[in-house]
C-alpha cells in the first residue's frame, strides 16, 4: 500500500485528544518537509555538478541540481587551432576548466605543438593532469595571474581568444525553481550564473538565502546585482569554494560542525 500524502484542510475540534493528534501530525509533516528540503542549490551546467554534489554529500549536505548556465561556442573558437599552428607563445593562459577542455581539443587538432600553459585554479589544473603525464613534455604546466590587464602591464604582448561563452539557460523547471528558492544556500561558479539567479529571485517577493561564489569575480557580480549575503574564497578554486559553501550554511544555521 502506498504511503499516503498529507493534506491539511478544514477544521479540528478544540478538545484535548483531537488537538494533540493534530499537533503531532502537523509537527511530523513540518519535520518531513525540513528533512527533505535541499540545503544547497548547485547551478553549473548540467552534468558538471557531480563532484560538488558528492563532496557535499560526504558532509551530510543535501543538494538540488538546478543548472542556470550553459556553454556556447565563442566567436574565436575556430581560430584557436590555426593560432596554435601559426604562432609561438611564451605562455598560454587558461582561466577555467571549460576553457581547458576547449583548448585541449584545439591543441590536438593542431597536432600537439610544444606549449607552456599557465592555469588558474586547481580545478583548471586537473583538466591537464593526465595529458601532462603522457605527452613527452610537449605540454608544460605553470601558474600565472588570471587577469589579462595585469599581464599587459607587466610587459607581455597578449592575444585574447574568446573560445566559448557562458549564457543563461532558456528554460528552468518551475517546480525545481520553487524548491530552490527555499534552500538556504545557492552555489555559483560564474558571473553568468549570478546574473541568472538574480533575475530569477527578482520574481520572488523575498529571498533570504546566501550565495556561495567560487571566487572574487562572481562575488563582484553578486554585489552589482544587489545581493547581500555573499561568501567567496580569497583564491578561486574548488577547495575554497567548498569552504565558502560551508561558511554560508553556518551563517544560515543550516549546518552544525
Amino acid at each position: 500500500m502506498a504511503t499516503p500524502a498529507l493534506l491539511f484542510a478544514g477544521r479540528y475540534t478544540n478538545c484535548g485528544l483531537a488537538q494533540q493528534r493534530w499537533c503531532l501530525l502537523r509537527s511530523a509533516a513540518m519535520h518531513l518537509v525540513a528533512e527533505t528540503r535541499p540545503q544547497v542549490v548547485v547551478t553549473r551546467e548540467l552534468g558538471k555538478n557531480a563532484k560538488l554534489i558528492k563532496e557535499l554529500g560526504n558532509q551530510g549536505i543535501s543538494c538540488l541540481e538546478l543548472p542556470l548556465i550553459e556553454h556556447k561556442e565563442g566567436p574565436d573558437l575556430k581560430k584557436l587551432a590555426s593560432t596554435l599552428c601559426d604562432n609561438t607563445f611564451d605562455w598560454i593562459v587558461i582561466t577555467s576548466p571549460e576553457a581547458g577542455l576547449v583548448f585541449l581539443d584545439a591543441w590536438k587538432s593542431a597536432e600537439f605543438p610544444n606549449v607552456q600553459i599557465g592555469v588558474v585554479g586547481s580545478g583548471t589544473a586537473r583538466v591537464f593532469q593526465n595529458i601532462v603525464q603522457s605527452n613527452d613534455n610537449l605540454l608544460k604546466i605553470g601558474f600565472l595571474p588570471s587577469k589579462e590587464r595585469s599581464l599587459s602591464e607587466r610587459g607581455f604582448q597578449v592575444t585574447r581568444l574568446n573560445t566559448y561563452s557562458t549564457v543563461s539557460v532558456h528554460e528552468v523547471n518551475q517546480a525545481m525553481l520553487a524548491e530552490a528558492a527555499l534552500a538556504p544556500v545557492v552555489a555559483v561558479a560564474s558571473p553568468s550564473a549570478v546574473r541568472a539567479w538574480a533575475n530569477i529571485i527578482s520574481k520572488f517577493e523575498r529571498w533570504n538565502g546566501a550565495l556561495a561564489c567560487i571566487g572574487e569575480t562572481s562575488a563582484s557580480a553578486a554585489r552589482e546585482a544587489g545581493l547581500q549575503k555573499i561568501y567567496y574564497p580569497e583564491n578561486p578554486g574548488f577547495e575554497g569554494w567548498m569552504q565558502s559553501i560551508m561558511e554560508a550554511l553556518r551563517s544560515q544555521d543550516s549546518f552544525q560542525t
